[in-house]
């Protein structure tokens, strides 16, 4: 005898009949269903009672998948072997069998028929009720099967029929109705699954598509922009740029307010220039306030102190005040070399135009040795300077700021500027053109030491007075005495020297000289007891002579 499990009988099988009854109409979610379960059942063996007229046939035909399109084409089978156990089901099935309505039974012929009963109506294959017990969802991939007893104590269901090799598959069970060939079933509990799983997922993607677009929108909306990062360690300035200098020298830098008895005034800006409280800045900044005036300085903290005249030099155009119970931690601003400054050096100026305080502007030196004679318009007298010529923007309320090199160091006192159509420097015109000018801080350093140690101001002088409306030709001393002084001072400098009235400075050490103006800018970068060689011209003739400068104190 050979049977396909062992210890297992195989009841015989009639002949197939000529034509079977037409199978039900299925819809395409049944026939997917069906095609899902091509996975075969492998039931443990039991002994099973033989049925009478059993007779041996032996199959070993490889079980195809029963609801294939293909099976109707194939051959039949001569017997079926009837399991004698079913298995488990898994817990996915447990889970599908309890979501099933009753009364609901596989859809495949192969898994309803039997040579005891008829099948049953199609159902849902993943969930259905008996009334014998549950049926579970094959746990090979196959068709339910049932632990249910037939009507009157029959024979339990078979299980579906095992798939064949090549793909032909083995037909269905004598006696039960032949679907047509289809598509794979697939029950409505699936689908519902399926369609809510989509649903869900589909729901996602919107939501997910939904808020790119909305951040999309919110945000740059196409932009090619690109942020930077906001981290502090991105807001580090090194050293030298000018956010970082002018960082540093902001709280060393003063607003000064000046008003006279008569309510006269102005605005501008001074520096700390030690710790003792000593504020350095121009004489017309102050000069209205400096007989019974009142002067406040104003640090960028926005604290305010009372202060005093120490001394002012009106030929320089450099003062110094003192704050009134000046705090413990002024840092007075560090110094630089006027000298050693060259054209296209990076400038700082910080000042308050227009009263506009901590204002800071940048440029460059744009030339050095520049003669400027300036008024504030209050006085006939002037200032001279051989100034430091910047394109720093620098306006009205500047005057008294220092500016400053690339390293932070003050290489000049802002003190002038040129506007369009005035014809000359002055202290108080407004709007900037590029034409600033500052005092070179060498030449303002040995001033404010005169005036904090004295109060007044020492100039050094050659003992001559020369013509400051003539420009060209150089310096010519005046050939007559005028206002009382004598062109030559007999004993002075000049005259040691050999000059004469009518004589035409051409040089002044390195420098040449243009101008009255411009001499006299020359001779106060110096000190008194400086010698400096002096070029000259007299009747076409010229001659170079040594000149060691005199003093005179006071601005009279």
């Amino acid at each position: 005898m050979s049977t396909e499990n062992e210890g297992t009988a195989v009841p015989a099988v009639p002949p197939a009949p000529s034509s079977a009854p037409p199978a039900p109409p299925v819809t395409s979610e049944e026939a997917a269903a069906s095609a899902s379960a091509a996975e075969p059942a492998a039931p443990q063996a039991e002994p099973v009672a033989p049925s009478p007229k059993a007779e041996p046939a032996a199959t070993h035909a490889t079980p195809e998948p029963t609801a294939a399109p293909e099976a109707a084409s194939g051959p039949e089978p001569t017997s079926v072997p009837e399991p004698t156990s079913v298995p488990e089901p898994t817990s996915v099935q447990k889970a599908a069998s309890e979501q099933a309505p009753p009364g609901q039974v596989p859809t495949s012929a192969q898994e309803a028929a039997s040579p005891h009963q008829p099948a049953p109506e199609a159902h849902d294959p993943v969930t259905a009720q008996l009334p014998g017990g549950p049926v579970h969802a094959d746990p090979y991939g196959g068709a339910p099967a049932t632990h249910a007893q037939g009507p009157a104590g029959g024979w339990p269901t078979p299980p579906p029929a095992l798939p064949g090799y090549g793909g032909g598959g083995g037909g269905p069970v004598w006696g039960a109705p032949v679907p047509e060939p289809q598509g794979p079933r697939r029950g409505r509990g699936g689908l519902v699954a399926a369609v809510l799983v989509a649903a869900l997922v589909a729901g996602g993607v919107g939501g997910a598509i939904g808020y790119w677009a909305s951040d999309r929108e919110d945000g740059s909306s196409g932009s090619t922009t690109v942020s930077a990062s906001d981290t502090p360690k991105d807001f580090k300035r090194d050293p030298g740029t000018v956010a970082a200098v002018a960082a540093k020298a902001l709280p060393s830098v003063v607003t000064i307010q000046a008003e006279g008895n008569d309510g006269e005034g102005g605005t501008g800006t001074g520096f700390v220039y030690d710790r003792e409280g000593h504020i350095v800045t121009n004489n017309h900044v102050v000069a209205s306030a400096a007989n019974s005036g009142r002067l406040t300085a104003t640090f960028s903290n926005g604290k305010k102190y009372d202060a005093e005249v120490v001394g002012r030099a009106q030929g320089y155009d450099v003062a110094v005040i003192k704050l009134k119970n000046a705090p413990s931690n002024l840092v007075p601003l560090a110094l630089g070399n006027s000298d050693q400054v060259a054209v296209g050096d990076s400038t700082i100026a910080i000042g308050a135009p227009f009263g506009l305080s901590n204002t800071v502007t940048t440029g460059i030196i744009s030339a050095k040795n520049r003669p400027v004679s300036s008024s504030d318009g209050a006085s006939p007298k002037a200032s001279y300077m051989s100034a430091l010529q910047t394109d720093a923007s620098i306006n009205p309320g500047n005057s008294g700021g220092p500016l400053l090199d690339s390293r932070g160091a003050v290489i000049g006192i802002n003190s002038a500027i040129q506007s369009a159509g005035s014809g000359g420097f002055g202290q108080s015109q407004a709007g900037s053109i590029g034409l600033g000018f500052a005092i070179p801080v060498n030449q303002a350093k040995n001033v404010a030491e005169q005036l904090i140690k004295t109060g007044k101001p020492v100039y050094p002088v050659i003992g001559a007075t020369v013509a400051m409306d003539e420009k060209g030709q150089g310096a010519k001393i005046s050939p007559q005495a005028s206002g009382g002084t004598a062109a030559v001072v007999a004993g002075g400098p000049a005259d040691k020297a050999g000059l004469k009235p009518g004589d035409v400075i051409t040089k002044f050490g390195d420098t040449v000289i243009d101008s009255g103006p411009t001499l006299i800018s020359e001779i106060w970068t110096h000190k008194p007891g400086d010698q400096v060689q002096l070029t000259y011209k007299r009747d076409g003739k010229e001659a170079t002579v040594t000149v060691t400068l005199g003093e005179r104190t006071g601005d009279s």
